[in-house]
């Protein structure tokens, strides 16, 4: 009987392996990149999680796929490859690897992918002998423990007591409807990917309650982000719904689609997935140290409380709801404003910013968006929150400042080709 549940189990996994890839499969790198995603879904990963979890993924692989060929500068994994050692079984068990140690409980769905994974290179075009496959599993293997390692001390265990904030104005404190503490506060003193320090890159703080910009970023809010908003065009209520979903899975699907339209190489996929995923990752970290610092209220606070920020400019509304249920974390800076342009920065570094780009929503079904530029992405990121009435925004403003300069510095400095001809 167990026997049979685990040949179902498996059989149902094959399955979505072939719905998760397109007729005309990339290669093992983009492939395995999509496995992660749905493995992040599967688990209802946050999106604070989801950019640790897909940076540790794509780090392995480059470290693998790179050890092997020794194109560019190593990101972690500093070790001998074994002499001709498959790239793409190192770039599957590299993924396979990182993956299992993360999601342990989804080992029957990654089994199956990887033996899907690793069937696909021993047959048919471009098949690889067996000795070459099983080095590059060994290699694979090794890269993936060493970076699952090293991240292993990285700050998030153990989790700190939970934070509450403060009850002055101004101050942030636990907000409708499950008035939850304070999401993940330890990744704000986390050990960075490529910056120097979290607080390397952070912005000037958040606006005084009295300012005219205060003023400004609340009347906006209050007026567009309301549920029940006049203002708010049926356009930009979608933008904000469909931004409302998981940031680095909607970014590395946007990288998919533009690595399968320029048809990149193994090599370049590798370098691609792990630059973008380390920008977004560290765009977390300095995001949250921000956050954790400032302490910022959000607007479902600051607006039912509005009679108490010493305004006469601001009107308090003790009805006020947002159009979508404010995130556990303080308002200052916006995570999604910072994570998109770091991500938009390492995608224009590949692509230019000149895109034909379909994206599909990952909380409605059936919804899609076209954008023609990667930054044109990055805004619509930028506006959902304030049209979702969950940021003010300067938080916006400020966190897009701080991503910008995240993913500037991973382009210069991350994975950096060996011979600066190639």
């Amino acid at each position: 009987m167990k026997t049979n549940i685990r040949f179902a189990a498996v059989f149902a996994a094959l399955l979505t392996v072939i719905c998760l890839s397109s007729a005309a499969r990339a290669d093992v790198i983009t492939d395995w990149n999509e496995i992660a995603q749905q493995a992040l879904l599967n688990a209802a990963s946050s999106p604070v999680i989801s950019s640790r979890s897909m940076a540790i993924v794509q780090v392995s692989v480059f470290d693998a796929v790179n050890g092997i060929e020794r194109h560019y500068v190593p990101i972690h994994a500093d070790m001998q490859a074994p002499r001709g050692a498959s790239r793409r079984a190192a770039a599957i068990q590299a993924a396979y690897g990182s993956l299992r140690r993360l999601f342990p409980a989804q080992l029957v769905f990654l089994d199956a992918q990887r033996e899907a994974s690793l069937a696909s290179i021993a047959s048919g075009k471009g098949a690889e002998n067996s000795q070459s496959i099983a080095r590059g599993i060994e290699w694979g293997e090794l890269v993936a423990n060493d970076i699952f390692t090293w991240r292993s001390t990285d700050g998030l265990t153990p989790a700190p007591p939970p934070f509450l904030g403060g009850m002055a104005a101004g101050q942030w404190r636990p907000t409708p409807v499950g008035f939850l503490p304070g999401a993940l506060p330890q990744f704000g003193y986390m050990t960075p990917w490529a910056i120097d320090a979290p607080a390397q890159f952070r912005s000037a703080g958040p606006p005084a309650l009295t300012s005219a910009q205060y003023t400004a970023d609340y009347n906006e809010v209050a007026a567009i982000g309301s549920s029940t908003s006049m203002t708010r065009t049926a356009d930009q209520t979608q933008i904000a719904v469909f931004w409302n979903g998981n940031t680095p899975v909607m970014w590395n699907r946007a990288a998919r689609y533009a690595s399968a339209q320029h048809d990149l190489n193994l090599s370049q996929n590798a370098r691609l997935f792990a630059q973008m995923n380390v920008a977004m990752a560290d765009a977390v970290i300095s995001c949250w140290e921000a956050k954790y610092y400032y302490v910022f209220w959000r607007p479902i606070t600051a607006i039912r409380l509005g009679s108490t920020d010493g305004n006469p400019n601001t009107t308090e509304d003790m009805a006020w709801t947002p159009l979508l249920t404010t995130p556990n974390h303080p308002d200052y800076p916006s995570g999604h404003a910072t994570v998109s342009p770091a991500a938009g920065k390492v995608l224009v570094s590949y692509f230019g910013d000149d895109i034909e780009m379909t994206l599909t929503s990952e909380t409605t079904a059936g919804v899609t968006r076209d954008y023609h530029s990667f930054a044109q992405a990055v805004q619509e990121a930028f506006d959902a929150r304030i049209y979702g009435g969950i940021h003010f925004r300067t938080a916006c403003l400020d966190g897009r400042g701080q991503g910008t300069q995240i993913g500037d510095l991973v382009v210069d400095r991350v994975a950096r080709r060996v011979h600066a001809e190639e």
